[in-house]
């Protein structure tokens, strides 16, 4: 920093040039480039001395010295000219000066890329680094923490080349769009050209965003900055307003807006679309951005201003997710599906789309899927084409995607209410995957086998046969580890007469050697990606198709053939139909053929020199171009080296050799006293010799250099032709690659299972009741932390017997880790998983809503009690009867009597009309009546503690102990006061609360007491004669001990009453002591 702040300082201290007595014009001053330090010359401390006296009598004139220090103070001018350079307006400022400034020829095409490129951060090639200038250069500065400087006319900051993939990575993580400049033409090209005196033409040769970064040219590896284990879909957003009026009627009048949706992920080829009706608080696109986690939005303009509002603020700062707009317009009346269909006709004209594939018919298997899309789908595909268009990438859509749906029947959708507050994927404190369901359960050994457990996780299937398949293929590999959880499931499976038998050890070890060798491979997934778009390396390519080589071998070795009847196999190494159909796809001849096929074409060891010009082997009769290109390289090479047998004779020495010298070939080394032709030109000396070279030897080397670019230009049209010619075998390596991601992921949930001591789940069959049986169920992620502290819990639903449970319950008691477990397990089991229990008897779910926690979104104009309302609306609307909901204190957002109603009503509303599974949490009292109205299908439970007894009946800040075990029956007491205390309320606070909620109980209880003694009254055979007498003894001369009377006889039915209804013994007891005691009193008094 020294140097650079010395040029700095330089820069505006640095003296006028003496041709300009007079005042400069402040605006060809700014024209003017500003004098730089060219070198630094050093002296010795004669010459310093010399130099020192020779200025000294050159200015006579001696500094001031200031009267503090004794230093010379500032000149007041050069001050004054420091302060002018530093208030000079920025370019954007002095615009109209812009037409008058000569730029010189490289800033000259800086301004026409940026003309043609606005919004895009060029790095521009310039020698061995990567220049930035204007803004582009200040935004570097600033993200990459380098230096910028003026330069001529523009601020210029740089890198060097080797540090392109660094920097890419960091400027388009900070959300830009990068582009990368270089140069067209070499130093050999150009100075045979037409263009030999001017600058090396450049042009935009890649550009990268977050979306593209993966799969891009230049950008390799993936892992630097965390991006390899995370998806960076691209998603297009396009809606349009529903019209009323063709809606039916009932609950899909909510719906406003029309959205169409298109994910692309163009570094694993995996596309998802779908179209869909959304409500005003869009939460069908926000479980849909949630599930996606996209790493750019694609915006289609126009779009509805809370749909646009939603992304934005999803896009927000914290996310780091770029945003980027473009126009529906085009698109419009129906031309979105005929801009898709151009597209295609002019990539099969421009690369004949895999003509071997398109005689198969595989290839035009995307067009039919799009042409079947929602006319919203189509105009989403099509801008996202039109998108990928300007990187390169649009051929993915057509030849490489694997379209999924986002509404599949075989798989369950979360809402983002279940994925954010069951903390699914990411954690609620800071919003990493610590702590989340999927870290949990995360054991895999690849990045592209953790990308598909994530997807797993968050898409639970719905199939009871594919759930199935896959608790075998983990149970057998359990069975292979040896794990007694296992060997106890096996059992009982075989009672119910399944075909699973002992597994021999042999394939799991294959399996983990397999797996165990492909985690210290590369992204393998992205890496056929990455040669489909022809971006690969050769030393890429090479490792990720040795890779699928060697794990399709070890894989052979099971003996699995893909075309036999593996079911009637009996002494076949696997028994899972999955895991054999997942063998058999990875170890197929055709993908092993081909894999070896391929590699028999490269030149491994050219690669591992680093000779790019080497890698591919031409014996074969393959590139013939390429081969003719190395023989002329060879021919000028062996003529240059033939030629220093004549300037043996010419100098009369025999042993007169070539010599290299950093770089420079073919030199003639000759004592300094040798004589030499006048028209050899030297290149370098020592003290001793002089080296040289001929004209011949001049011309031959420039000669040498145009056959080498001319081998390096048909290189790599011959790579490109190579990496093009894997296409037709794109399809079989990719369904190879995600049958090892499969694979991984099902070695990853039996390894979870034998770590915790899970269970395998039971599933009942389709036709049987709705039910949720679960012994001594944890929660999966707290019993991680707590270990053998967690308390476990049994859950019985049924839709035929109970199906409802309202939980109460002290505060901090465990009632929402309760619930969460109940649907974390649920979850788990669907996935494929085992299970934190000791037993578990599930149905297959359609669903599993929440409705948990309390926040708003203000920057959705959303308050707390909107956001409760809606997502209670979203769960009354998608839930049915095979669907699990979990809410947790609703109505807590508004008034008391407003809250207990709306939390009364919908739980009413799911337990009569929609007979769901409901887990209801709640502190109101009034709601466990419900249990009394539907008898057998809700009762009543709450989480159990200890507490001090009192003959008073005790008080809310009792000391408590947790018990955290689900009992039967209703909790009125809450303790808010011992979370006072915890969240360190002062102590005067607690005690004037203290005394508070005492008087107020007293008056509630006063005045239940006063309504049940009247009604009583009421109520009485003696009503008429009751009357009489109490208005007699108005007048009477012991009406006080009347009213006494009268109110001691409320105490006592009141007492009575809530003996009878109170389910806790203890509580009841406590209520007929004091009923007792009351009655005793009366008596006595009546006695007197």
């Amino acid at each position: 920093m020294g140097k650079q702040k010395q040029q700095v300082i330089s820069r505006f201290f640095a003296p006028k040039p003496k041709s300009l007595p007079q005042e400069p014009n402040p605006v060809a001053e700014s024209s003017t480039p500003p004098p730089k330090i060219s070198a630094t010359v050093s002296f010795s401390p004669s010459k310093r001395k010399l130099l020192s006296d020779h200025l000294s009598a050159a200015s006579p004139k001696k500094h001031k010295l200031s009267p503090h220090t004794q230093n010379p103070t500032p000149d007041p001018s050069l001050h004054r000219r420091f302060l002018q350079r530093f208030l000079e307006p920025s370019p954007e400022e002095s615009a109209p000066e812009s037409s008058s400034r000569k730029y010189t020829p490289l800033e000259q095409q800086v301004v026409e890329l940026k003309s043609k490129y606005p919004d895009v951060i060029l790095m521009v090639e310039v020698g061995y680094r990567y220049r930035f200038f204007g803004e582009d250069a200040e935004i570097a500065a600033r993200v990459l923490g380098i230096y910028a400087h003026m330069d001529h006319n523009f601020m210029t900051a740089s890198i060097p080349t080797f540090r392109l993939q660094f920097h890419v990575r960091r400027l388009v993580n900070a959300g830009y769009k990068i582009g990368v400049v270089k140069q067209t033409e070499t130093a050999a090209i150009k100075s045979h050209g037409a263009n030999r005196t001017g600058p090396f033409f450049r042009g935009l040769s890649a550009l990268y965003t977050k979306a593209t970064l993966e799969a891009a040219e230049d950008i390799s590896g993936g892992c630097e900055e965390g991006f390899g284990s995370q998806s960076n879909f691209l998603v297009c957003v396009v809606d349009e307003r529903v019209n009323t009026e063709t809606l039916g009627c009932g609950l899909e009048v909510s719906f406003d807006v029309r959205v169409g949706i298109v994910g692309v992920e163009i570094s694993t080829g995996e596309v998802v679309h779908g179209e869909f009706n959304d409500n005003f608080m869009r939460s069908g696109l926000e479980a849909v951005i949630l599930s996606l986690s996209p790493a750019e939005l694609l915006l289609g303009q126009p779009l509805s201003q809370q749909t646009e509002k939603f992304l934005l603020a999803h896009a927000g700062p914290t996310s780091n997710v770029r945003v980027e707009r473009a126009s529906l317009d085009r698109f419009r009346n129906g031309s979105a599906l005929d801009e898709v269909i151009s597209i295609y006709e002019e990539l099969s004209a421009r690369n004949q789309v895999n003509v071997e594939v398109a005689k198969e018919g595989m290839s035009c298997l995307p067009v039919h899927t799009i042409m079947n899309m929602p006319h919203l789908t189509v105009q989403a595909l099509a801008l996202t084409l039109c998108h990928l268009k300007q990187f390169g990438f649009e051929r993915i859509l057509f030849q490489g995607a694997s379209f999924r749906s986002l509404s599949s029947s075989t798989e369950m959708t979360l809402s983002a209410n279940t994925l954010q507050q069951l903390e699914v994927v990411r954690n609620n404190s800071d919003g990493s995957e610590s702590g989340s369901l999927f870290h949990n359960m995360n054991q895999t050994l690849t990045v592209y086998g953790s990308r598909l457990l994530r997807h797993w996780v968050t898409h639970p299937l719905c199939d009871r046969n594919l759930i199935s398949a896959r608790l075998d293929a983990v149970s057998e590999i359990v069975a292979c580890m040896g794990s007694p959880s296992s060997s106890q499931a096996s059992d009982e499976l075989d009672e119910e007469g399944s075909e699973r038998t002992f597994v021999p050890p042999e394939f799991y070890l294959v399996l983990s050697s397999v797996l165990t060798a492909l985690s210290r491979s590369p992204d393998i997934h992205r890496g056929i990606t990455r040669i489909f778009h022809r971006t690969a390396k050769a030393a890429e390519f090479i490792a990720v198709i040795e890779a699928i080589l060697l794990a399709g071998k070890q894989l052979q070795r099971l003996g699995i053939k893909q075309d036999c009847e593996l079911k009637s196999m009996q002494s076949a190494t696997v028994r899972s139909s999955l895991l054999r159909k997942l063998i058999s796809v990875v170890s197929s001849p055709a993908v092993v053929d081909n894999a070896a096929k391929l590699l028999s074409g490269l030149n491994k060891e050219g690669v591992v020199r680093g000779d790019l010009l080497d890698i591919l082997i031409t014996s074969s009769g393959q590139f013939p171009e390429l081969a003719e290109a190395r023989q002329a390289v060879l021919a000028v090479r062996e003529k240059l080296d033939s030629s220093i047998v004549s300037y043996r004779k010419k100098l009369a020495n025999r042993n007169l050799d070539f010599l290299d010298v950093s770089g420079i070939t073919h030199l003639i080394e000759l004592p300094v006293d040798a004589k030499v032709p006048m028209n050899w030109v030297k290149v370098n000396s020592t003290k001793k010799t002089i080296r040289y070279h001929p004209p011949e030897i001049i011309a031959g080397l420039d000669e040498l250099a145009l056959a080498t670019e001319h081998l390096a230009i048909v290189n790599r049209a011959s790579w490109d032709s190579f990496l093009k010619s894997f296409g037709r075998y794109y399809t079989d390596f990719q369904a190879s690659v995600q049958a090892l991601a499969a694979l991984d992921c099902l070695h990853s949930l039996a390894t979870l299972s034998r770590n915790k001591n899970y269970i395998c789940p039971l599933f009942v069959d389709d036709c049987e009741p709705v039910e949720i049986n679960i012994q001594s169920g944890r929660h999966p992620v707290l019993e991680t932390i707590l270990q053998d502290n967690f308390v476990p819990n049994d859950t019985i639903l049924h839709a035929e017997e109970e199906f409802g449970q309202i939980i109460t319950g002290p505060n901090m008691g465990g009632k929402s880790c309760y619930i969460r477990q109940v649907a974390l397990i649920s979850i788990m089991a669907q996935v494929g998983s085992y299970v934190p229990a000791s037993f578990a008897k599930l149905h297959v779910l359609d669903g599993v809503f929440t409705r948990m926690g309390a926040s708003d979104s203000i920057q959705h104009g959303r308050s707390t009690f909107l956001e409760e309302l809606s997502e209670a609306s979203h769960i009354i609307r998608t839930c049915s009867s095979r669907s699990l909901v979990i809410i947790d204190e609703l109505g807590r957002g508004t008034s008391t009597h407003d809250g207990v109603a709306i939390a009364y009503a919908t739980l009413q509303h799911l337990i009569a009309e929609k007979r769901c599974l409901v887990l209801f949490v709640t502190h109101y009292p009034e709601i466990a009546e419900i249990s009394n109205r539907f008898p057998g299908s809700a009762g009543t439970y709450h989480v159990s503690y200890l507490t001090s007894q009192k003959d008073d009946g005790g008080c809310d800040h009792d000391d408590v102990t947790y018990l955290y075990k689900l009992v039967r029956g209703l909790c009125s007491r809450s303790f808010g006061f011992k979370v006072a205390q915890l969240a360190q309320i002062p102590p005067s606070c607690i005690h004037r609360a203290i005394s508070m909620a005492g008087k107020l109980e007293d008056e509630v209880r006063a005045r239940e007491r006063y309504t049940l003694s009247i009604k009583y009254l009421m109520e009485s055979p003696g009503e008429p004669k009751a009357r009489e007498e109490h208005a007699e003894s108005r007048d009477s001369e012991d009406s006080a001990n009347s009213e006494e009377n009268m109110s001691a006889l409320g105490d006592f039915f009141a007492d009575l009453r809530v003996a009878l209804s109170e389910e806790d013994p203890s509580r009841s007891f406590e209520f007929l002591n004091r009923a007792w005691k009351i009655a005793e009193e009366s008596v006595a008094r009546l006695a007197r």
